[in-house]
């Protein structure tokens, strides 16, 4: 900001609603009093004229009758208009008015009045003429060496005195054009930065166009072609450019762009520039009182108005609006008075004077200090410190209410005609079912737009809808259809439904951003037809419940015919694009098995098997209903699955790298063809026609291979998801997972909506399932110690790098181990091994594991206590120590510790205890360097233990 603000001699507001530009102002003795006093003349693109002639003025002051000379309103609107000697035989000053479609040429015309209202000014048309292209602006200036003023416009014609004497058509754009009143040359910068320089001689007996038809050749506006005498690209859009008549030494030409000002000689080359820290809005050069220099003035949308002298700022002043058009004025009392134009209408006169705003602080009340105050003050302000610092939510707190409430609800039925894109798939009818989403506001809700998302294969009728702004407590009804657009199953029934809308505030008019998000479901029967049961399959899963089988038809009415609903142990569902699938439950136990085809086809079906299971015994008000799983994983049915998805992805690259070679020879074939084609003596083609047809054909089959296996692709990733999903809900059913621990893995092994070239699945699992075992469950601070980190993800060469992790995954949390993302749980988490499990080897899954497996549990909170500077054992953890070696000892029935199941106790802060484990004579000897520590078997498993000593004793157990 300036320190000083631009003096205001006079200004006024023109009108309300009116719009102006750059050429919507100028100056001049427009109606020839002879006094030598400038009168400013503003147009509008609402087609008002007005001349005023200003007085001094105090601030605040409105405008005097006096001021206004005349106030005109035109037929159409007001482009530019310019105070020039326009007449041939007339050495007046007249007023050219330039229309969309027309130029005007006014003299104003003042008449003495008889009575007391003064002299009264008219408007009287001289001549005009109507344009056949809509013009853009225009230039005057002495064109040929005449001394009165030619006319000229953009799409160009010249006016010389009234006459048309020649035009040519250029490219139209919003910018200004200047005459070089020395070498009588037009400027016009272009639109892609270039300055066009044309001699009026060029312009003059320029050619017609070629391609110009014959009634068109005998208008004035022939649209002749033009030929640049010099070009100068300035890498920028060109916003004014002038010329200045004071100068008459030399001819120079100013260029205001959007980021620098630059001042050319006459033949193009820059004589200098100033890069501008700003975004300008207009400029105007005027006469500097230093030899051989240039003053300019630049207005900025900052609101500042700067003077430069050449390179160098001299002043910086402070204006109240944004100008769009300067000029400079002599008026009675004061000269070269610097008048401003906003785009609003704000016209504003005034100097650059000194006038500083000046901030006075405000007095402080003089008060005694009362410490007893300030120190109370102050333990009120730590005691909401530390209330506040307590707070671990950070986040700003919502409101009880939403401002906007969704509200998804399903069909019950299908629609009568279905609204899919595809009638049938493997002879069976695809129906759609209607969704309808009631969108409720408690506030004033502005520009609500509405957003329907679902993965693919399945689509809806419509995904985006534009609905009116509500008040509050209205609502709206939005309904659309969804259905199955694809021949493979999809991974997820759900939807998602986003209102993105505003709301308005005191200090935001306009609305605040807001979104507002809901999910639904569709069900079940949307994909798949009741079929009858198959008796064999290739995969199968069991399911376990603690309560008593239920009859399939109460799970699964909507599939089940009324004749059949009394006693149904068996339920066939044949997926639209799948397999068929069916449901067994046990008549003697508490089981039931899904058995498919295909693997990734059983996920629909148990993970909707499950949820109804939920939903039926809480309706009836079982609480301790528990759905378990206890067969193995299906890890290698799971991994069949992934080996397809990465095949197709390496065939992808095959693909992308033939058609890269492919299409190298294809434009080498083209460049050799070319040369010999315009080789003056041809040479035979040695069939290079031939050659370049059959790489032409090979380029086309790569190309549909390359969309074929694309296509695939996508839906092998569906199937994938699938299968992902079926093992996830395995795993929560197998070791009882919560929620959270839900949430991680599904993280982890489903990190992608959707895999692409740079960012597959494969590594995306791999990093994060490697991140898993080196933190929450690591064996080992050893384990932990290893880097993971790599520069960047990149596809792997196979995959089994990647089931060796995932197997260990399966192992380690079979084990006991615990799924968190906490800072804790990166410290060494120690592994439970159930005791009905067998251990599963890790030697051959694990690269760089340790030889050494546990089976002693440590719990987490339990510490090692520290005697006399030496670090020893609290009596709990050697108890529980002992019993469970002990255990292994009896479960061997060697008397000998298994290599395979003993670790290497630790303590939490990783230091090594003790490297070797004994038993002999109901005695565990833990050997440390110079300590030992003995405990020994008493009552079965009580335990005594003894202080910590030096030497190679053994203590007698009492």
């Amino acid at each position: 900001m300036s320190l000083f603000k631009a003096r205001e001699w006079w200004s006024t507001t023109l009108g309300d609603g009116d719009e102006f530009d750059q050429g919507c102002l100028c100056v001049g003795d427009v109606d020839n009093s002879g006094s030598g006093h400038d009168k400013i003349v503003v147009g509008s693109y609402m087609g008002l004229l007005r001349v005023f002639s200003p007085h001094p003025s105090q601030p605040g002051e409105t405008l005097q009758p006096e001021e206004q000379l005349l106030e005109v309103q035109l037929r159409d609107p007001v482009i530019q208009v310019e105070v020039g000697k326009f007449v041939s035989c007339s050495d007046l000053l007249h007023l050219a008015v330039l229309h969309p479609r027309k130029l005007s040429v006014y003299a104003v015309a003042a008449t003495a009045g008889n009575v007391e209202h003064g002299i009264q000014y008219q408007l009287r048309l001289v001549y005009e003429h109507n344009l056949q292209r809509i013009a853009c602006n225009m230039a005057y200036g002495p064109f040929g060496g005449v001394t009165e003023k030619i006319l000229g416009l953009k799409s160009l014609l010249f006016l010389d005195s009234g006459y048309a004497t020649h035009g040519n058509f250029i490219l139209l754009n919003d910018h200004r054009k200047v005459v070089d009143s020395k070498t009588k040359a037009k400027l016009i910068p272009e639109i892609a930065g270039l300055e066009i320089r044309n001699r009026y001689q060029t312009l003059a007996v320029a050619t017609d166009a070629d391609t110009r038809q014959e009634s068109e050749q005998q208008k004035v506006g022939s649209g002749k072609r033009l030929v640049a005498d010099w070009t100068l690209m300035i890498g920028e859009q060109a916003l004014d450019i002038c010329i200045p008549s004071f100068n008459h030494s030399a001819s120079t030409i100013f260029v205001l762009g959007e980021r620098n000002l630059y001042c050319l000689k006459d033949n193009g080359q820059i004589l200098f520039m100033k890069k501008l820290e700003y975004n300008p809005s207009c400029f105007l050069p005027y006469a500097s009182v230093s030899e051989g220099t240039t003053n300019s003035l630049v207005g900025n949308h900052n609101n500042m108005l700067l003077v430069y002298q050449d390179v160098t700022l001299k002043w910086a002043a402070q204006l109240s609006h944004v100008p769009v058009a300067i000029r400079v004025a002599n008026f009675q009392d004061l000269k070269g008075v610097v008048v401003t134009l906003s785009s609003e209408g704000q016209l504003q006169c005034s100097y650059l004077g000194t006038d500083p705003a000046l901030y006075q602080a405000p007095k402080v009340e003089a008060r005694d200090i009362n410490y007893e105050e300030m120190d109370s003050e102050m333990k009120e302000l730590q005691k909401i410190i530390k209330e506040t610092s307590k707070v671990q939510d950070i986040l700003p707190k919502t409101d009880k209410e939403d401002d906007l409430t969704i509200t998804p609800s399903i069909s019950i039925n299908m629609d009568t005609v279905s609204q899919a894109a595809i009638s049938e798939i493997g002879g069976l009818t695809v129906p759609s079912i209607t969704v309808k989403i009631k969108a409720k506001s408690r506030v004033t809700v502005l520009n609500p737009k509405l957003t329907v998302c679902v993965q693919p294969p399945l689509a809806v009728t419509r995904e985006q809808f534009v609905l009116d702004s509500m008040g509050p407590g209205s609502s709206v009804l939005v309904v659309f259809s969804a259905f199955l657009n694809g021949e493979y199953p999809p991974a997820d029934l759900g939807g998602d439904v986003a209102i993105s809308y505003s709301t308005p505030t005191e200090l935001n008019p306009a609305g605040v951003p807001r979104v507002a998000q809901c999910q639904f479901s569709l069900p079940l029967r949307l994909v798949s037809y009741p079929a009858s049961p198959s008796k064999n399959a290739n995969y199968k899963i069991t399911i376990d419940t603690n309560k008593p089988p239920v009859n399939l038809s109460e799970i699964f009415p909507d599939f089940v015919e009324k004749s059949d609903e009394e006693h149904v142990n068996a339920l066939g569902l044949q997926l639209i694009a799948g397999s068929r699938v069916t449901l067994l439950a046990s008549k003697t136990s508490q089981r039931y098995r899904i058995q498919s085809e295909a693997f990734e086809d059983l996920w629909l079906v148990t993970k909707d098997l499950v949820r109804r299971f939920e939903k039926h015994f809480a309706k009836h008000g079982i609480r301790d209903y528990r759905c378990s799983f206890t067969g193995p994983i299906p890890l290698l049915e799971y991994f069949e699955t992934v080996d397809r998805h990465f095949e197709l992805r390496v065939n992808a690259e095959k693909y992308q790298d033939l058609l890269a070679e492919r299409a190298v020879q294809f434009r080498a074939i083209q460049r050799r063809l070319l040369t010999r084609f315009k080789d003056k003596t041809p040479a035979p083609l040695q069939n290079l026609d031939t050659l370049m047809e059959g790489t032409y054909r090979q380029v086309i089959a790569l190309a549909d291979a390359t969309e074929e296996n694309r296509t695939a692709l996508c839906q092998a990733f569906t199937r994938l998801r699938s299968a992902t999903h079926l093992v996830i809900l395995l795993i929560g059913l197998w070791q009882n997972l919560g929620k959270d621990q839900t949430a991680i893995l599904e993280s982890t092994l489903l990190p992608l909506l959707q895999d692409t070239p740079q960012l597959g699945w494969e590594e995306s699992v791999d990093a994060a399932v490697s991140h898993l075992l080196r933190t929450c469950l690591s064996r080992s601070s050893k384990d932990q110690a290893l880097n993971l980190t790599t520069s960047q993800l990149s596809m792997p060469k196979d995959t089994s790098r990647l089931k060796k992790h995932i197997t260990l995954l399966c192992d380690r949390i079979g084990k006991g181990g615990r799924l968190s993302l906490s800072a804790e749980s990166n410290a060494q988490t120690p592994i439970v091994m159930p005791g009905g499990c067998e251990p599963i080897p890790e030697s051959d899954l694990e690269e760089g594991a340790a030889d050494q497996e546990s089976v002693a549990t440590f719990p987490k909170q339990r510490h090692l206590t520290r005697k006399k500077g030496r670090q020893g054992m609290s009596e709990e953890m050697v108890v529980m120590l002992y019993e469970s070696c002990h255990d292994t000892f009896l479960r061997t029935g060697t008397g000998k510790a298994c290599p395979e199941e003993l670790e290497l106790v630790r303590h939490p802060k990783g230091t090594l205890l003790t490297n070797e484990l004994q038993y002999k004579k109901n005695v565990v000897k833990f050997c440390r360097t110079d300590c030992f520590y003995h405990m020994g078997k008493k009552n079965n498993r009580r335990l005594l233990i003894s202080h910590t000593f030096k030497g190679n004793r053994q203590l007698p157990f009492k």
